[in-house]
């Protein structure tokens, strides 16, 4: 065999061995957690904290935690047992990371003798052990105003919404707003950018959104304004970076001076399918309240 032939040959299978390696990491998981509500506490919230824990109990139960021992006393005694425990996790202390929903959660729903909520979360979704190769950028939302004092997840509506973003190497980032009823909205790129893409430096601090901030390489600016249709919605907000360029989620039209959207499932399929081929991609998810 000519010795061309056998280095195309080997490097082939190089790839290909990469590849399947890559693609391995990504696994199913399923987690079922119940949450006691607390007067405080409307459905939403309970259904949210449930979800919450449903995710980290599978993650927990599939890639183990970092938690302490004494921790790990302390909640079993409690009243709630499980349920705290579970509830006390957060990234840090995982040893997995929640990659998407691969179907959409189950609730059930009950009242205890006091009338408060204990709602039961079922999920199903794809996952992966932490294996510290991903970005760890800063990023936050921004209610009203420019400057990171700003930080506020919590909105009425006609508020102003800002992104912060800051990344210790240069890269490439996007985002997307997940709404009450699971509709998608592709909110970076902005809709001018024909590139289909958001270039970042290092080390620089960026406030996307804003037109007095704007980048010209990045396209007209968009502006976003929070709007809720019920008294109390709450939305999550999907920050992606990476080193690496990525393609451009494929959208539709939504309507005049709306984000383009796209299908909670085709969000999910080509967050998954992204995040399998670039280790060094990293998503920040934020849960953001817009009241009426």
């Amino acid at each position: 065999m000519p010795a061309m032939k056998r280095l195309i040959m080997l490097l082939m299978s190089t790839v290909m061995m990469s590849m399947s390696l890559t693609a391995a990491d990504i696994v199913t998981v399923h987690g079922e957690f119940t949450y006691y509500g607390s007067k405080t506490e409307s459905r939403a919230d309970c259904e949210r904290n449930a979800l919450n824990g449903a995710r980290a109990k599978a993650l927990a139960e599939k890639f183990g935690t970092v938690v302490t021992q004494d921790t790990y006393q302390r909640d079993v005694v409690s009243a709630q047992g499980e349920s705290t425990y579970f509830s006390m996790l957060n990234e840090s202390a995982l040893k997995g990371e929640w990659i998407a929903d691969e179907k959409e959660p189950v609730y059930t729903y009950e009242l205890d003798s006091d009338g408060l909520y204990i709602v039961t979360c079922k999920v199903t979704g794809k996952a992966r052990e932490i294996d510290n190769l991903a970005v760890d950028f800063a990023t936050s939302v921004l209610r009203n105003g420019t400057r990171t004092v700003n930080a506020d997840t919590r909105f009425r509506s006609g508020d102003d919404m800002y992104l912060y973003l800051k990344s210790p190497v240069d890269g490439y980032v996007a985002a997307f707003l997940v709404d009450a009823h699971n509709n998608v909205y592709s909110l970076l790129p902005y809709q001018g950018n024909t590139k289909g893409e958001i270039k970042v430096k290092h080390n620089k601090d960026y406030v996307f959104f804003d037109p007095a901030s704007a980048n010209p390489d990045h396209g007209e600016v968009d502006q976003l304004v929070m709007t809720a249709d019920d008294e109390l919605e709450h939305n999550m907000l999907y920050v992606v970076f990476s080193p690496q360029p990525f393609a451009k989620a494929v959208d539709n039209y939504a309507g005049e001076n709306m984000p383009r959207m796209l299908s909670h499932d085709e969000f999910s399929k080509w967050l998954v399918k992204c995040r399998k081929y670039d280790p060094r991609m990293a998503v920040k998810i934020m849960n953001i309240e817009i009241q009426k």
